[in-house]
This record gives C-alpha cells, sequence and structure tokens, in this order.
C-alpha cells in the first residue's frame, strides 16, 4: 500500500506487503531505492539516495530489508539496512552508514556516514552508539511490529483506504 497523500518518485521497488504511510516522501530520482518485504515507511519519513559524482564515485543507493519498521519522521539517505530492523521515530541514518541484521536505532539517533551497527544492539545518540544488547523479547518484537503493520495496512485497504 501507497498512502495517496506520499510522494513515490523514481526507481523504486517496494515489496510484497510493505506499507508507505502518508506523507512519507520516497525519492529515486538519482540512483536505485529497493524496500524489502513487509516494511513499514510511517508518516512523514524521507527516503533520498546519493548521486554518482566525482566527489562520490558510484553515488549510494538506498536498500532497505524485510520486516523494517521505520518510525515518523525518520529519514534514510543513501545508505544500508537489513532485515528485521526497528529505526525510531525522527531518526537519521546518512550516506554509506550500514545498519546490520536486528538492530533497534533509538528516536532522534544520528547514525553518521560510512558508520556500520553490528547486528543484534540497540543504538542511540548523536553519533549512534551501541547502548546495550538487544533482549530475546526485543528479537520477537522485529516480526511482531512488521507483521503489525501488515494488518495495519490490509484493514485500510479492506475499508477503500490508502492506494
Amino acid at each position: 500500500m501507497v498512502a495517496p497523500e506520499s510522494y513515490v518518485l523514481g526507481d523504486v521497488t517496494i515489496g510484497a506487503d510493505s506499507s508507505v504511510w502518508p506523507g512519507a516522501i520516497i525519492r529515486g530520482d538519482m540512483h536505485e531505492i529497493r524496500i524489502g518485504m513487509r516494511t513499514s515507511v510511517q508518516d512523514g519519513v524521507v527516503l533520498h539516495i546519493t548521486h554518482a559524482s566525482d566527489y562520490n564515485p558510484g553515488g549510494h543507493p538506498l536498500h532497505i530489508g524485510n520486516d523494517v519498521t521505520i518510525g515518523h519522521q525518520a529519514c534514510l539517505h543513501g545508505c544500508t539496512i537489513g532485515n528485521e530492523v526497528l529505526i525510531g521515530i525522527g531518526a537519521t541514518v546518512l550516506d554509506g552508514a550500514v545498519v546490520e541484521d536486528q538492530v533497534i536505532i533509538a528516536a532522534g539517533t544520528l547514525v553518521p556516514p560510512g558508520k556500520r551497527l553490528e547486528s543484534g544492539y540497540m543504538y542511540k545518540g548523536s553519533p549512534a552508539q551501541a547502548a546495550r544488547p538487544l533482549s530475546e523479547k526485543e528479537r520477537r518484537y522485529f516480526r511482531y511490529t512488521a507483521g503489525n503493520y501488515v494488518k495495519l495496512k490490509d484493514s485500510y485497504l479492506d475499508d477503500g483506504l490508502g492506494g
């Protein structure tokens, strides 16, 4: 589902059962954006890329894995996001950063260009630092929240809302 109040432009692929909520902006205008399955792009999220240039040969596409929840007002720019990731409200992940599978990025966190966030941790701060290992309950939560947004998307579509 892509909400009609969102904006999707350029070379963008959105996987099955993913959802793009009102006010989200997805600009694959100068490089590709790939969004996996069961991924939720919440209200006001900005997804963009880095174009290829003399300053940045090859540029940076934006690749997002499966079962990812991207919180309201987050900004992902030319980075790679693994599977089963929760990106908190207002977090920013910049060019060339790599977020491995099963990571929580706390609300308001800044992940600087080129930084790698290792699997199995919660990160917070500006710049992002590992705060603690994830609990087993948190590891199970990734699929729960992804599934919850699939159900919510389906209910919107059943009611004739969304796109």
